[in-house]
């Protein structure tokens, strides 16, 4: 009897982790999944607000598309993820809070002087003058402050303007003063796929009014330069509190007043019993499997489509160090090159060392993508801008996918961004990262700081 009552005991204590076969019970306030850019910032932010957090990330890092290589030989460290960040007092108190040391990026950090530009189809080099994008810039930004709202997240005017919604290359006949930017716009907006055809709401949330400022007064880098060290601090402050190389298997977000989340991991299966779930990994249907999604929550998430972005790190490309080769189609309007297909290819900080930007409307196989650099080297050296220098070698490879998301046009004048922000909080679940609003690290981290946690932490109690 006595050995009866005590097994009665286990499993009361243990809950559902013995009924699934979890391997352990792990209780927080709030479970997080995906340790990106707006996952880790919400889960130090938790921390330091009181409460207990777990992050629930499937690589075997926290960081997301902030990718840093250490070269073995120099030693030096390269950023090729996200590069820079937006100079403003968010992420100063983020950088400061983990102790990394920050300064305003050198001009150096975003090209070389030096550039050739050739056509993206066959290497050949393009006799082309990049436009002066000043009064372009500056014609861009007074459209920009129309929609002020927009800077920090969906908050659009109802009905939704027209030019909103409009291809941007229509956006630009429109108002053809800001003509002279729009290979610029095209640069800082690399992983928008075919931006002329982009509705404009969305160039707007990527090359923002913050991002046309940072361009004349500089942006923010770490003093380092490298960006990976915001992550690697934050995981040596979160501990146990992230599991990495781990993945949700199911949710069950049917009580009222908590969630649960069986997640498998390195170690077996964990079930995460938390108040709250914070979902901040892209928020498209394929990517939710094991979520107990709802009929409305199916209808909003299935209607996103995304971009590619790819980048990497190569050896034996031909090209001189001192080189960039931005890649156009001459045909294009703007000549803006036609993707998918190569943006450039920039040197480093390493001797022999180039970084190549691939776009695509649409997610591609990551061997596809590597297929199509080569073959845009190849065309290189027979044109002579590279030489012969062997099989290019591909030291990093990172395929940010899925990328940009976005929905129709028809779906944005229906009032898709209140309904999708109307989830925030609805069954214990509350939303950030780069679906809610742009990729972009310092605009995820003010969405969620001003708009994520307020929420979060009042329903929290």
């Amino acid at each position: 009897m006595a050995s009866f009552l005590k097994r009665i005991l286990i499993v009361s204590a243990l809950g559902l982790a013995l009924v699934t076969g979890a391997d352990e019970l792990i209780i927080r306030d709030v479970a997080i999944v995906g340790g990106g850019s707006s996952g880790t910032y919400a889960a130090v932010r938790l921390h330091d607000s009181g409460k207990s957090v777990v992050v629930i990330e499937k690589e075997d890092v926290l960081g997301g598309n902030t990718n840093t290589y250490r070269d073995p030989t120099t030693n030096q460290t390269i950023d090729y993820g996200v590069v820079v960040f937006n100079n403003h007092q968010v992420v100063k108190d983020y950088f400061n809070r983990l102790n990394v040391s920050w300064e305003i990026a050198p001009a150096s950090l975003l090209g070389s002087p030096n550039v050739v530009y050739v056509d993206v189809h066959t290497g050949q080099v393009i006799n082309y003058t990049a436009p002066d994008p000043t009064p372009g810039l500056a014609a861009y930004a007074t459209q920009l402050a129309k929609y002020p709202d927009v800077e920090g997240g969906f908050f659009l005017p109802d009905p939704v303007p027209e030019e909103l919604v409009m291809p941007f290359g229509e956006f630009v006949v429109k108002y053809p003063n800001i003509s002279s930017a729009v290979p610029t716009i095209f640069n800082y907006g690399q992983g928008l796929g075919d931006t002329l055809y982009q509705p404009s709401l969305y160039v707007f949330k990527l090359v923002s009014l913050d991002v046309v400022r940072d361009l004349s007064i500089g942006w923010l880098t770490t003093t380092n330069q490298n960006n990976h060290q915001i992550y690697d601090n934050a995981l040596a402050l979160l501990g146990q509190d992230v599991l990495l190389q781990s993945r949700v298997i199911s949710t069950d977000r049917s009580a009222n007043d908590s969630v649960k989340v069986v997640v498998q991991t390195p170690s077996g299966n964990k079930t995460i019993q938390a108040k709250k779930l914070l979902v901040a990994i892209p928020q498209k249907i394929d990517n939710l499997i094991g979520f107990d999604l709802d009929a409305n929550e199916k209808t909003l998430f299935g209607q996103f489509i995304n971009t590619g972005y790819y980048t990497c790190l190569v050896r034996n490309t031909g090209v001189p160090d001192n080189l960039t080769v931005v890649a156009l189609s001459p045909d294009n309007p703007f000549e803006l090159p036609q993707l998918p297909g190569v943006y450039g290819v920039s040197p480093t900080v390493v001797s022999g060392l180039f970084d190549i930007k691939y776009g695509s409307p649409t997610t591609l196989p990551d061997e596809f993508v590597k297929a199509d650099i080569i073959a845009f080297l190849k065309q290189l050296r027979q044109s002579g801008v590279a030489t012969d220098a062997g099989e290019p070698e591909f030291v990093q490879f990172k395929g940010h996918v899925p990328f940009f998301s976005t929905v129709s046009p028809a779906a944005i004048q229906s009032g898709y961004y209140k309904q999708l922000y109307a989830l925030q909080g609805q069954r214990n679940t509350y939303y950030t990262g780069a679906t809610f609003h742009t990729q972009d690290s310092f605009m995820l981290w003010n969405f969620t700081e001003a708009h994520v946690l307020p929420q979060l932490l009042a329903s929290l109690g």
